[in-house]
């Protein structure tokens, strides 16, 4: 017993997060672009805040704010999303004794465009929009990481299908010595130059560090290009350069962003159903395309907004075998449903696909039947209590149908496991409302479904993994 209460002891002392580094001062420089500034300043506040590593501020008239040199010093970053005006005396001169003295910078995207002819600010820069630069249309490409050993870009894996636009002939600032971190190829086909062109790039003013990315484009009026700072591995990639260039480190938490891929993932055939921007792999149930009503993506998750309708929505694709992975949440006392192997023959999404219960079993009346609770296989087979997690907070679900047979899990633990199409799957199925539903659990392979029980959910890191049948 002694041993058991020392290991107990141990697993609970380590479970206790160490305590929090002091929060990195950011200066968000912004006020004037060419791009949407008021949009991008705002979502980059936002990401960085929601870290808890960093304290944001923002400042929409650098001129003001650089002319107090007292004040400059408070801050460790100073994020560059302006493309304006030159700021004047005393400033510039302020701005560049600060990084000289050890501030970190990030130059974002069209910040490379600004103060053509300020010698000091395009050594600082690196590689400036200037005469001969341009990009071609708006498109998804993919990132590439060329130097894996920085800070930055250890452990990460490269950016698929990024949408933006892709500068090419950035002009190099002679003299300046600069690591390129990352680059992606310009196509001809979508107007770019047939090259490799630099993405990231990371080098040294004075002691200050300095990181630079022409990515997240923004057009003022066109909200397609939203995407790309919506984009979570590019907001991955900015909020690992704004503590590299504080503090020459990243201390990143383990936890990867939404909807995308860990490299063993990848190498274990696992495909996104939603990347947090797009919802290709998707349409309405009985309908080529996805509603334009009920459903939105919010904040990287696919939404069902209460009461707005839409209908439930399914893969485009459909699977046999397969291991489903998933996170959802509800608002309180909401009710919704994961559905698979479900097929079009059937009037609804649960007249032929079986349905993992999503609940607020606190609030919600179903809740109260574990028949019927959050993880259960509806109406047939119970969930165990005190495994889902409260309204508001993110449950971790998988679901695995391998050679008929089916796992429920939640938040790690296996709540269901049954056999489709045995005989005590066939008894349950006939004492339930689904006995005069004649293709109800009968196909081998289907759809994946989500639910619209009029209430607010949220889904997000849906995944997928195909499994050789036997």
């Amino acid at each position: 017993m002694r041993r058991m209460l020392l290991v107990a002891t141990f697993l609970f002392l380590l479970s206790i997060p160490a305590a929090a580094a002091d929060p990195i001062e950011v200066l968000v420089v912004t006020g004037a672009n060419n791009h949407d500034w008021e949009f991008t300043s705002e979502k980059i506040e936002g990401f960085l805040d929601a870290t808890g590593r960093f304290r944001v501020d923002v400042t929409k008239d650098p001129a003001k704010s650089f002319a107090d040199a007292e004040a400059l010093r408070r801050y460790q970053v100073l994020f560059l999303d302006y493309n304006g005006p030159r700021w004047g005396e005393p400033a510039e001169s302020n701005f560049l004794a600060a990084v000289r003295a050890g501030a970190g910078v990030v130059v974002y995207h069209a910040a490379n465009n600004a103060f053509p002819g300020w010698t000091e600010y395009e050594t600082l820069v690196g590689d400036c929009w200037r005469e001969g630069t341009g990009h071609g249309r708006f498109h998804s490409f993919d990132v590439r990481f060329v130097v894996g050993n920085h800070p930055i870009t250890a452990g990460l894996g490269d950016l698929r299908a990024h949408p933006d636009e892709l500068y090419h002939a950035l002009v190099h600032t002679p003299g300046v010595e600069r690591t390129v971190l990352a680059v992606a190829h310009s196509e001809p086909e979508t107007g770019g130059s047939g090259k490799d062109e630099p993405m990231a790039m990371v080098l040294s003013y004075g002691k200050g560090r300095v990181f630079h990315t022409p990515l997240g484009h923004v057009w003022r009026g066109q909200t397609d290009t939203r995407a790309s700072i919506e984009d979570p591995a590019l907001r991955r990639l900015l909020v690992r350069a704004t503590e590299w260039v504080a503090t020459g480190e990243v201390t990143e938490a383990a936890e990867p962003e939404p909807n995308t891929l860990s490299e063993p993932e990848a190498k274990e055939g696992w495909t996104l159903l939603f990347d947090g921007r797009s919802t290709g792999s998707w349409r309405g149930f009985r309908q080529e395309e996805f509603p334009r009503s009920g459903w939105v993506i919010e904040d990287g998750a696919l939404r069902h907004v209460a009461g707005a309708g839409g209908g439930d929505i399914i893969t485009r694709e459909t699977f046999q075998d397969f291991e489903l992975a998933l996170e959802w949440k509800v608002a309180p006392g909401a009710n919704s449903g994961i559905m698979y192997l479900v097929t079009e023959e059937g009037g609804a999404t649960w007249a032929t696909g079986p349905e993992m219960q999503v609940l607020d079993d606190e609030r919600h009346p179903d809740g109260g039947n574990r028949l019927s609770s959050a993880g259960s296989l509806y109406g047939l087979i119970a969930a165990p209590a005190g495994v889902v997690r409260p309204a508001g907070e993110y449950n971790r679900i998988r679901i695995r149908v391998e050679r008929r047979h089916v796992e429920h899990w939640m938040n790690d633990v296996k709540v269901v496991e049954y056999d489709l199409g045995g005989d005590e799957f066939r008894a349950l199925v006939e004492r339930s409302k689904f006995r005069d539903m004649s293709g109800y659990a009968k196909a081998t392979r289907g759809h994946i479904a989500l639910q619209d029980h009029g209430d607010d959910v949220w889904y997000r890191n849906l995944k997928i993994r195909t499994l050789a049948p036997e």
